[in-house]
């Protein structure tokens, strides 16, 4: 699979969101801040977990069609990868 530059710019953002709570840390600012911006950060990494797996799944449903196979296990695959990122 490809990850295209739009992935890898989330992945981006979420990293420096990351440098941002640990300078909140080591400011010792309020738990509730950093909590909060942990929350962001949480989802943040759970909508690229679902566009990751969304792509992929589209990928492989179109190889699988192509190759003349059933996409069932492909949708299972993608079933199981959504289960086990939560």
């Amino acid at each position: 699979m490809q990850y295209n530059d739009q992935m890898k710019h989330r992945l981006r953002r979420i990293e420096g969101q990351v440098r941002g709570v640990l300078q909140m840390m080591d400011q010792e600012k309020d738990c509730k801040d950093v909590v909060t911006q942990l929350s962001a950060i949480r989802s943040a990494v759970d909508r690229v977990v679902m566009y990751v797996i969304g792509e992929n799944m589209e990928q492989c449903i179109r190889d699988e069609i192509e190759n003349g196979r059933s996409a069932e296990g492909v949708l299972k695959e993608a079933i199981d990868l959504l289960m086990k990122s939560r």
